[in-house]
């Protein structure tokens, strides 16, 4: 997209002085586009990570018609079911958002578009632009942290935000459709002194505690409280920050994405 090509030439200003001696004549763009993406049953935000891990925003411009072939923009949502871009040109945007969540756009194996439920917008100022999605399952604190010698323990609870036959219903079209896709694998723990924990900030961190489950085993689990604690001991004196997620065996645009609960402060004493 030539409107990117020319941003990016702008936000490497030092480069473009020694490689050119004629000013920039594009000003800089200053549009923004914002909105929350909620649980289309509850109405609550669809926690996420920050990362590629998590919930994607694709914006793909409409109006620039030099371009035959529209180049994708992606960015992300933050952890707290929200996003916001400020760096924007105007102009008409598709907008489309994918996580872990029934995907707004679905096709089939030949290629063909069964629901396109993305949003065509004209982005000018400040646009807001939600989303309501079904999650694929619901995180949640059914016991609030505890801290014990170093050890930070809790208990949390996962259910189904999406039931079995909806899910089928809307995946088994796009073809290569399977029962194993609703199973859960794994249950994390994640401890992070960010307030953005989420596995991308705790990839590498081996305090991080992953339970993971083989077949359908999860499944008399689904809505029990199950504890879980980290790994290794913390430090007296020190702030983290928990969160627990947890994600089944189906992959929205090549990737198994978590759901996730809150983030919660811990004062280790």
């Amino acid at each position: 997209m030539k409107k990117l090509l020319q941003y990016i030439i702008f936000s490497i200003p030092v480069l473009y002085v020694v490689s050119c001696s004629k000013p920039d004549n594009y000003k800089e763009p200053a549009e923004t586009i914002r909105g929350k993406i909620v649980d289309v049953k509850t109405g609550e935000p669809v926690l996420t990570d920050q990362g590629s891990e998590g919930t994607r925003i694709r914006l793909r411009e409409l109006s620039w018609k030099e371009t035959p072939t529209p180049d994708n923009f992606d960015f992300w949502c933050m952890k707290e079911g929200v996003y916001q871009n400020t760096k924007v040109f105007a102009g008409t945007y598709n907008v489309r958002i994918d996580g872990a969540f029934i995907p707004l756009v679905r096709r089939n194996s030949k290629g063909d578009t069964l629901v396109n439920e993305s949003k065509t917008v004209e982005i000018k100022g400040v646009t807001e632009v939600d989303f309501q999605v079904q999650p694929f399952l619901k995180v949640e604190w059914a016991e609030k942290p505890v801290v014990k010698d170093g050890k930070i323990t809790a208990k949390v609870k996962v259910t189904r935000g999406v039931s079995r036959e909806d899910f089928r219903a809307k995946i088994e079209p796009m073809g290569g459709y399977n029962d194993n896709f609703l199973n859960v694998t794994d249950v994390q723990f994640m401890v992070s002194e960010s307030p953005f924990v989420g596995y991308r900030t705790t990839y590498n961190d081996n305090r991080r505690k992953a339970i993971e489950y083989s077949g359908n085993a999860f499944e008399p689990l689904l809505g029990t409280p199950i504890e879980v604690t980290h790994n290794g001991v913390i430090q007296s004196g020190r702030t983290v920050f928990v969160r627990a997620a947890a994600r089944i065996n189906y992959a929205t645009e090549g990737v198994r994405r978590w759901n996730y609960n809150e983030a919660i402060r811990v004062d280790v004493p």
